[in-house]
């Protein structure tokens, strides 16, 4: 995979990048992911497969992976993977996220999964425990989930912790989730520090069931920040394994899953697609969108849903 800037970070980075939402921990919010694991949900048999997922990425080329607090022992697992294989941090780009913490105690049948806390106290912990975990990997740390009800974007505490943080060397950015991502982004562009922005890069939810943040993205691109893509295949609705796929993905050339992240790629202004895959066959599915030519993606967004419609579909989904 050739690789390509991230915004003004210095850092480089693999088109699709790897999400350790589904890797970290034993359940998770996708379609099927209880099969994905075929019963490999102790600690030790989850780190050994996710190991397997991640030794498949590196070997394709993928040199981004995403992880977070709250994605239960991601962070760890990516660490301890650097360790095996001996990869030091200037051959990969780690992002890793705070703001929500992993509430489940390794039970996939827990009532909450994750609380979120944008509390100036939450970060300073949390950014301690991500140091401590990942140390000079980490080379991106994003706000999870901003939202413009938590007033996380105008905590002066909150701003002032993450600029010190930049001036260590590491990268600051905010991450989007909801029916109200364009506002948040927007309002994220306009925060700065002595008269410089403070966000390097954005990373939000977009895909061809969800597209309203682009024109939002095309502008944070548009100001000098990374764009990364989370949820190109919409929790496996835009997979397979849905029953109810759009009759033009199911009909495709190549795979929905592929094609649903060709079409994020296809954006000018998106930087990095994160790939969610569970399996090594998902990952390799999921990286055939860079065989995906651009004719198939086109006019691909007339199954749009109202941004109400799909979140409250997702918020309905369960945790497997």
């Amino acid at each position: 995979m050739e690789l390509r800037p991230l915004g003004s970070t210095g850092l480089v980075v693999s088109p699709i990048g790897l999400g350790m939402a589904a890797l970290g921990r034993p359940g998770y919010l996708n379609l099927g992911h209880g099969a994905d694991l075929e019963g490999r949900r102790d600690p030790t048999a989850l780190r050994i497969h996710a190991y397997s997922v991640l030794d498949a990425a590196y070997t394709a080329g993928v040199r981004y992976f995403d992880v977070a607090r709250s994605y239960g022992r991601g962070e760890e697992f990516l660490a301890g993977w650097f360790d095996s294989r001996s990869i030091e941090p200037e051959e990969v780009v780690v992002g890793s996220k705070w703001g929500y913490e992993y509430t489940a105690g390794w039970h996939v049948e827990a009532d909450v999964h994750e609380v979120k806390d944008h509390s100036a106290a939450m970060l300073r912990r949390q950014a301690a425990e991500s140091m401590a975990i990942l140390g000079r990997h980490l080379d991106l740390y994003q706000i999870h989930s901003a939202t413009l009800d938590t007033g996380v974007l105008e905590d002066r505490d909150v701003i002032s912790a993450l600029a010190a943080l930049r001036d260590t060397g590491v990268a600051v950015g905010v991450t989007t989730s909801g029916p109200n991502q364009a506002a948040t982004i927007r309002r994220a562009l306009d925060v700065r520090v002595d008269g410089l922005p403070l966000f390097a890069t954005v990373q939000s939810t977009w895909n061809l069931l969800e597209p309203t943040a682009g024109a939002a993205l095309a502008e944070a691109a548009a100001a000098g920040l990374a764009v990364i893509v989370k949820e190109a295949v919409a929790n496996g609705r835009l997979t397979s394994r849905n029953p109810e796929l759009p009759a033009v993905l199911d009909a495709a050339q190549h795979a929905p899953d592929a094609v649903a992240i060709a079409a994020a790629l296809s954006r000018p202004w998106a930087t990095v697609v994160l790939s969610g895959a569970a399996t090594v066959s998902h990952l390799r599915s999921n990286l055939g969108a860079l065989a995906v030519p651009a004719a198939e993606v086109g006019g691909l967004q007339a199954f749009a849903e109202a941004p109400q419609t799909y979140w409250a579909r997702r918020s309905h989904m369960r945790w497997t």
